[in-house]
Order: structure tokens, then sequence, then C-alpha cells
């Protein structure tokens, strides 16, 4: 099976209401949804074509209170989290959750980068070939992973130093236009295709933040459900470099994501 460090994972939606948010990304994006018994919580994992590819609970009443709003969380492999939390540490990092054991599932940790950004280090019990893959990303899938933060070439060194991660493309997305560069960084992992991009958040983003992009079908119908399911539409549709369409969203209850479809 292709190898599972330095990759994504699993992806979790932590939200006010996880029956609600079954139900919007059931039309948004199409998946399924399968009870989990074994997080000593509720929760439910998402299905694509019956494969789980994360999960979404309740988000926890601490970091309510702490002011956390619902929010996507990626999961990325490590072959020891222990050693990648203690580096995390040594660079700067903020240990949001520590690293804990699920029986049959693995150990995590929740971390936030140097840059505030919170992300999950996650080493399976059981890695499987669903969690990763060589190949184009699926309707259904998770294709495309995107931090936005406040410094991306010191955000891009921390990621490489925990996971291997490589500078791939970079492009000036204000070329030809006044004021200074405003570079996109696309990046992999030490092994597979080419995983997401980095950039630096205009002002008005309030915090550095990973936003996931989901495959669909059609970026156009997918932003109709999102709007008539009760979501935003942030930004988009919009045509990036290859002909591929994007649009960033808000879920009902405040989680940004974005979805995805190919030109082919």
């Amino acid at each position: 099976m292709a190898d599972y460090k330095g990759r994504f994972v699993w992806y979790e939606l932590m939200t006010s209401a996880p029956d609600a948010a079954i139900d919007f990304y059931g039309n948004v994006v199409g998946w399924g949804s399968q009870p989990f018994d074994g997080a000593g919580q509720p929760y439910t994992m998402w299905t694509n074509n019956d494969v789980p590819i994360g999960g979404v609970m309740e988000l926890p009443a601490e970091a309510a209170a702490a002011g956390a709003p619902p929010h996507w969380l990626p999961y990325i492999g490590t072959a020891d989290v222990d050693a990648t939390v203690a580096r995390a540490l040594e660079l700067g990092a903020t240990v949001l959750v520590p690293a804990m054991d699920i029986p049959n599932v693995g150990r995590i940790v929740i971390v936030a980068d140097p840059q505030g950004a919170v992300f999950a280090a996650y080493t399976p019990a059981n890695p499987s070939e669903e969690m990763v893959s060589d190949g184009p990303p699926q309707v259904g899938q998770f294709s495309w992973h995107e931090l936005s933060t406040t410094d991306h070439e010191a955000a891009f060194d921390f990621y490489s130093e925990l996971f291997g991660w490589e500078k791939t493309t970079a492009m000036d997305m204000n070329e030809g236009g006044d004021g200074p560069p405003a570079i996109y960084q696309m990046y992999k992992g030490p092994s597979g295709p080419e995983l997401g991009g980095m950039f630096n958040k205009p002002p008005e983003m309030p915090v550095a933040a990973w936003v996931l992009y989901a495959k669909v079908p059609d970026v156009k119908g997918s932003i109709e459900s999102v709007s008539g399911s009760g979501g935003q539409v942030l930004n988009g549709p919009m045509e990036v470099p290859g002909g591929d369409m994007i649009a960033q969203c808000m879920d009902p209850q405040g989680a940004a994501f974005a979805v995805h479809s190919s030109a082919n």
C-alpha cells in the first residue's frame, strides 16, 4: 500500500450540530454516514462509497467555551506521534489535546502550529489502502489541502520538518497587479502526489486555518446545494489554472470548507 506518512489520512468535523451537518454534507458532497462506537463519545464516520474517510462529532464544550468555532480538522500521518509532537513543541507549536491512544484506531495528538492553524498528527493502528492513494482524487474524497497563514515560508518549514513535505511549484496570485507578490506555494509529501498549497492570508481573515477541498462532480451544482441547505458561498465559483472549478463555502454551523470539480 502507499505510505501514509506525511499524507492526509483522516478528516474530522467538530460542530455544534452533528445531525444537521450530516444532512448538509450529504446534500452537498454526497457522503454517507456510519456510527462508530469506539470513541468513548458519540461519533459518526463519513463514508464515500461505503469507505470511511473521516468523522463528525460534537464540538467539545471546553473548546466552544474557549471560543473555538465549528471547524474541520485534518489528520496527518506520522510513524511516531510522540516524536512528532516533541519536535513540534521545539519549533513553537502548542498542544491543544495531549497525545492519546484510541483502542483499535491509533494514537493522535491535536496541535496548533506556530502561526495558529490546527491539525492532528496520527499514527493509525491499522493503516489501510483506503487512507492514501497515489492516483488522482476521486469524487467524494478530499482533493486539496490549503493553509492560509501569517507566514507561509515559516509554515512550510515547520510542516516540512515534521512530515517531510517538499515544495513543488509556486505562483504569484498578484501577478500583473499592484502591490507586492502574493505567493501561493504548492507542496507534496515524501511520497505520492501534490497535496495542496499555502499562502499568506489576507488581513480580513481572522486566523490562520486549514481549508479542505472536497471533490464533487460539479461545483456549480454543489454550491446551489450549499445555499439551498442553509450554508454560504464565500468565494466562487471560479476557474483555476488547468480549468478545474473551485468554491470556498461555510456550512450552516459556521465551519469553512471548499468544493472542487475537475475540468474533465
